[in-house]
């Protein structure tokens, strides 16, 4: 089986076309994202023929579990499909089919190359429903009230959660001090599990540097710790904005690089930041579980 290794901040996947393929994907995630056994990498990317975009994504974790959505696997998706010539390199947009729904891809170029790739999120949900998370919350259908500052204790710490869905769910904890100082590795597990969230959470901890950018750190559901995520950093600059922390525009510090987010408070979430081709090859049949 073919594969493709990319990355997008750091935020490192496996692509395979499955075109027809029958395969228990969950199981070949779990074997070709082992770093030590395995090619290496945060999840699986399956990019597949779509009734309703120019290509469909389907994104497994690294333990077989199966993602909502993922921002920076979207913005290498759109790479990769550029590179093959699976996609008209002098397109202006490109639409991706996910759980979350479809997204669109704006292609930037410059003397006839792209030059960027900005992801649209599509729309912050804040509705209890929506993320999902078990609390009360207050507002109408009409007029639901963001669940801000929530406060959790995990291991005898106060955390106050702000939660959201960007097509997947969010918690984060503003902090004051350096995010590289914030235990993430103790707590993101007891953070996602938590048994406010009935489907887990991604958990990030970020520290407003200026109006114009933020540090974070990410531990997502399903993974651990990544060098980025790019969900992540669209719901970071939105939960920021609502307390007026930033303007519109920011730049999310992340270990693996930097996402640029925009958001007019109303309406979509726009993604930008790198994504590359790392290196292809071929992974056995036979460490490979069919359907």
């Amino acid at each position: 089986m073919n594969f493709t290794k990319v990355q997008g901040a750091g935020n490192d996947f496996i692509l395979v076309e499955g075109g027809e393929a029958q395969r228990d994907w969950s199981q070949v995630a779990i074997a070709m994202c082992d770093r030590h056994f395995g090619v290496g990498a945060d999840g699986l990317l399956l990019v597949l023929p779509s009734n309703n975009a120019d290509f469909q994504m389907r994104v497994f974790n690294s333990d077989g579990s199966e993602a909502e959505a993922c921002g920076n696997g979207l913005r290498c998706l759109v790479k990769y499909v550029l590179h093959k010539g699976l996609a008209d390199s002098k397109a202006q947009q490109i639409s991706v089919e996910m759980i979350s729904g479809v997204r669109s891809a704006k292609l930037h170029t410059v003397e006839g190359k792209v030059a960027t790739i900005q992801i649209g999120m599509g729309e912050p949900k804040f509705g209890a429903e929506d993320i999902p998370v078990a609390v009360e919350q207050g507002g109408s259908l009409v007029d639901i009230k963001p669940i801000m500052d929530y406060p959790v204790i995990v291991d005898g710490r106060e955390l106050l959660l702000n939660i959201v869905s960007i097509g997947n769910p969010h918690a984060v904890y503003f902090w004051q001090h350096p995010v590289s100082d914030f235990p993430l590795s103790q707590l993101g597990p007891k953070v996602e599990g938590h048994k406010i969230f009935p489907n887990k959470v991604n958990f990030e901890v970020a520290r407003v540097v200026s109006r114009e950018q933020i540090e974070a750190r990410v531990w997502e559901k399903g993974v651990g710790e990544t060098l980025a995520c790019g969900s992540g950093a669209c719901a970071i600059a939105v939960l920021a904005q609502l307390h007026d922390y930033i303007r519109s525009k920011v730049a999310i510090k992340l270990p693996g690089g930097i996402l640029g987010v925009e958001w007019d408070g109303a309406g979509e979430v726009f993604l930008s930041g790198p994504a590359e081709i790392v290196f292809s090859g071929e992974w056995p049949d036979e460490n490979v579980k069919t359907g």
